[in-house]
């Protein structure tokens, strides 16, 4: 039985412990468990177009610099000095063919290899014959449809596989267009005094959507973006490795396919003939599916793609048990005009953004939990059960939650049980 998930199917009963979300020694264990073994999101492939760009990221933990090389090959070189370990790079993004060390003037090229030191008579002859000298590269570093991902685990299984299900769906987001999608630059950064998983859940759950940001609603219905029978219906999915998706249909506008009146008519003109492109290439089934339901994907254990008015990529990285820093960047298809991409920016600011109706809400909902685990230690568990008594989840159920909380139990699990053979071998 596991200490931090209860999991009792004929029973209808699924709880989490309170603890997983405030103990500072279970997020040692999640760093070492998770972070370091599990893809991690870096960057879109968009970001890095052409030779000698670059973005600095923090990804689990690790100052990296995602970059494309002189040679094309997109790289995540640990941004750390091989000489005296100070940054290499200070500067957010840009363009460079060289990455020069502000320390000591250590420079290296965009495949981070030494290219020039001051004073080199004072180094053998063979200074850097075997590369010891050069930026370091995460060794594992692969893409899926433009998404980029590191795994800093030398026997981690490929991107492919870890990714199982959540393919179809990453798929059904690539293919709104023909001519690739791209990150609308630059970031947003923010942080929320809450547990990192309580944003996994946030990202995925319906159920919370009309009771949390009713005044998106009402605005959204000010606008011709009408609740029908069949808004906010749709399946809740486990994708496998605890990836997990919500697909539904919802009252706001899609720009890739469905419009309404507070659109105008020019995008009205462009939506229909993005369906008919559509419906040419994948079908009416597939392309109805793409245009017009709505998808919240998560990859885990912290790459959220929420398809839905826009689209938004988060990423997300806990320094405290309950203190997490974010990262969200737009994503669009790049053929678009720029009025229309106006119309996509104002859709994904007004609900999505770190000032929309949406993220504010979400945020002080997570430091409401927060709080409440902090000072009600004797209410032990949470409830994540809904829909459990359904043969098929629905959207507005949490069987997407249960899907992540299984992955994460198990490794938990697995840590701590090699723990206590270490601790009884030792002994």
């Amino acid at each position: 039985m596991s200490k931090y998930v209860q999991d009792d199917q004929q029973k209808y009963l699924f709880k989490v412990n309170r603890k997983a979300f405030i103990d500072p020694e279970i997020l040692e264990i999640e760093r070492k468990e998770i972070f370091d073994k599990c893809w991690l999101y870096i960057g879109h492939e968009s970001e890095v177009p052409n030779s000698g760009d670059f973005h600095r990221r923090k990804v689990g933990g690790r100052n990296l610099l995602f970059t494309r090389g002189s040679d094309g090959v997109i790289r995540a070189l640990y941004n750390s000095c091989p000489h005296r370990g100070a940054l290499v790079c200070r500067e957010g993004k840009g363009n460079s063919k060289v990455f020069r060390c502000f320390y000591h003037a250590w420079s290296f090229n965009t495949q981070g290899e030494l290219v020039g030191l001051p004073d080199k008579s004072g180094f053998p002859e063979d200074h850097n014959c075997d590369g010891s000298k050069n930026m370091t590269a995460v060794k594992r570093l692969e893409s899926y449809r433009g998404f980029v991902f590191v795994n800093f685990d030398d026997n981690a299984i490929s991107l492919e596989d870890y990714l199982a299900g959540a393919k179809e769906y990453l798929d059904l987001v690539a293919d709104q267009t023909e001519v690739g999608m791209e990150v609308l630059q630059d970031s947003q950064e923010y942080s929320v005094r809450a547990n990192w998983k309580l944003l996994c859940e946030n990202s995925f759950d319906l159920y919370h959507g009309v009771p949390t940001h009713k005044t998106y609603f009402d605005i959204v219905a000010t606008r011709g973006g009408l609740m029908e029978k069949d808004s906010l219906m749709g399946e809740a999915r486990a994708l496998g490795n605890g990836h997990a998706v919500m697909e539904y249909y919802a009252p706001w506008p899609r720009p890739i396919g469905k419009w309404i009146e507070g659109y105008g008519e020019e995008a009205k003109e462009i939506i229909d003939k993005i369906n008919a492109r559509l419906i040419e290439k994948f079908g009416e089934e597939r392309a109805h599916r793409i245009s017009k339901k709505n998808r919240n994907i998560l990859i885990f254990p912290n790459l959220v793609i929420n398809d839905i008015m826009a689209i938004a990529i988060r990423t997300f990285y806990p320094i405290e048990p309950d203190y997490i820093q974010v990262s969200a960047y737009a994503l669009s298809p790049i053929n678009e005009t720029d009025g229309f991409r106006e119309v996509r920016n104002d859709s994904y600011l007004e609900f999505l953004g770190p000032g929309g109706f949406a993220t504010p809400d979400d945020n002080e909902a997570l430091e409401l939990c927060q709080e409440g685990f902090l000072n009600s230690k004797e209410v032990e568990w949470n409830d994540v059960s809904k829909g459990m008594n359904r043969e098929i989840s629905q959207a507005t159920d949490e069987e997407q939650m249960r899907a992540f909380w299984r992955e994460w139990d198990k490794r938990m699990t697995i840590a701590e049980s090699k723990k206590e053979e270490a601790g009884r071998v030792k002994v």
